[in-house]
């Protein structure tokens, strides 16, 4: 039985505004090394034995993020199953537990003798997987460590234990949930019975549980075999599986993508994989894991794991400190300069700056949630939007214009399409263009250009080998993204 990791890769990571944005999450961002944590995740299962192609769980705006960072790395993908909304981590494993076993058919409801389908062997006699569920978002540093782990867990799992894995704790955190089991020799790898799940603790409790030795923290990453999932699952919450058997019972494929039946999925209950199973089944286990582990979820939890200089300050790109101690700075396009300040979190991208204690950066959601009420779009869109086809970034607006430099991909192409209410300049800058533009076909290389005016059909397309590069200049009455007529289009867009 190969072991089938499944890869969550839904959430907004609000608290690591302003590089996180809901359109271009935290685990899609290069935050501790050149990679994206999606691409560390991936890699790092580089070297287990029987391993196959990751399962990933995305949302569907982030589809062509995830197959964009699994290109870049020549890696494919077992299946990318996309949910129409987020709901939980439950319903989310039970798809990849469904995807996996190509189950098809819906939930039969139990009879009056209390049994199911479920339980009853309909699953496991189509043959079973043994899933590894983690997040795309952790921070593992001692990869080693995190390998024989995942090995040392493999025979409880097949042995039809729920395995979570506890991380060892390093100080009394507060910002985690809690898994109790007994005590466990130091550097043992054996699977635990779970006592007790418990929730974030206060500072008092959670310095009582770290001098117990027998509380872990709650990592969110399992293994079990998938027809036990779905057991457990239908035994505690069968609303929740026959949502997603409806919602995964006809897939429509989309080009590298799995779609779920939308209203399915929307009726489906939300609810986390700890609430729905694990805090409620007799068999969970926990293996303890002291392997460098950070869910990254906040700047400060970046402050710790990253490397500091001899005041403490942790810094990536470009900035001069005078008099500075125990900051976190990250400056992507400016000179950062600080005087005189110590135990802040100083973050600078395209279009907004984060000053924050290292100790509040918790409230960060309470920003974002400010920019969401007043309509703005910071929370949403970093000025450099990712396309399918590539990126474009705005780099001037003003009253009835706007200037982007658009990025076009090798071999891509944008929409045959026309605007109502703006006309466009296109001004190559670097590599090849094929323009339709109306009913001429032309080829545009370097410092040649094109005008297309409002109402005319026109399609933008690199036929080279490189990136094409070019200036766009808007000019009109509306430069809203929403007035796009789209005619035809490569990756099946509205």
């Amino acid at each position: 039985m190969n072991l089938l990791p499944v890869i969550m890769s839904g959430g907004s990571g609000s608290r690591l505004w302003p590089q996180s944005r809901s359109l271009y999450p935290k685990q899609f961002l290069p935050l501790v090394n050149e990679r994206s944590m999606l691409q560390n995740t991936i890699a790092r299962l580089d070297g287990l034995a029987d391993i196959g192609k990751p399962l990933l769980i995305a949302n569907e705006d982030h589809r062509f993020l995830v197959a964009e960072q699994l290109r870049q790395m020549g890696r494919e993908a077992e299946a990318i199953i996309l949910e129409p909304v987020g709901r939980n981590t439950a319903p989310a494993v039970a798809l990849a537990a469904l995807k996996a076993l190509n189950h098809k058919e819906p939930v039969n409801v139990p009879d009056n003798t209390g049994t199911s389908a479920i339980p009853g062997g309909r699953i496991k006699a189509q043959g079973d997987a043994l899933l590894l569920v983690l997040a795309a978002d952790h921070v593992i540093q001692d990869e080693a460590a995190f390998h024989r782990a995942i090995e040392a867990a493999m025979p409880a799992a097949r042995d039809g234990k729920l395995v979570t894995f506890g991380i060892v704790p390093t100080h009394p955190e507060t910002g985690y949930g809690y898994i109790k089991s007994c005590k466990t020799p130091e550097g043992a790898l054996t699977p635990l019975p779970v006592e007790q799940f418990v929730e974030k603790p206060d500072r008092a409790t959670a310095e009582q549980y770290l001098a117990s030795g027998n509380y872990f923290w709650n990592s969110g990453m399992f293994m079990f075999n998938a027809s036990r999932y779905l057991e457990e699952l239908w035994q505690f919450r069968p609303d929740i599986l026959t949502a997603c058997e409806q919602a995964i019972a006809v897939e429509h494929p989309d080009m590298d993508f799995v779609r779920l039946n939308e209203a399915a999925f929307k009726a489906c209950p939300d609810d986390s994989i700890d609430y729905a199973v694990m805090e409620k089944t007799q068999d969970a286990v926990v293996i303890p894991l002291d392997a460098g582990w950070s869910d990254v979820g906040s700047w400060s939890s970046l402050w710790d794991i990253a490397e500091k200089d001899a005041q403490g300050n942790a810094v990536q790109g470009d900035a001069m400190l005078h008099d500075t101690r125990n900051t976190y700075i990250r400056s992507e396009k400016k000179l950062v300069a600080t005087v005189g300040v110590e135990d802040l979190v100083i973050t600078e991208s395209d279009d907004a700056i984060l000053i924050a204690s290292k100790d509040r950066v918790q409230d960060v959601k309470k920003i974002v949630e400010r920019i969401k009420a007043e309509g703005r779009t910071e929370a949403k869109l970093h000025r450099k939007v990712y396309r399918p086809w590539g990126s474009y970034d705005s780099i001037d607006a003003g009253e009835r214009y706007q200037v982007k430099r658009i990025t076009v991909k090798p071999g891509a192409q944008l929409s045959l399409q026309k605007h109502y209410h703006r006309a466009e300049h296109w001004i190559v800058v670097k590599g090849t263009a094929l323009v339709t533009n109306g009913d001429q076909e032309i080829l545009l290389t370097e410092n040649q250009s094109t005008y297309i005016p409002i109402g005319v059909v026109h399609r933008l397309e690199n036929p080279g080998k490189f990136d094409l590069e070019l200036i766009e200049v808007q000019s009109g009455g509306y430069l809203g993204e929403d007035d796009i007529v789209r005619f035809e289009d490569t990756y099946g867009r509205a």
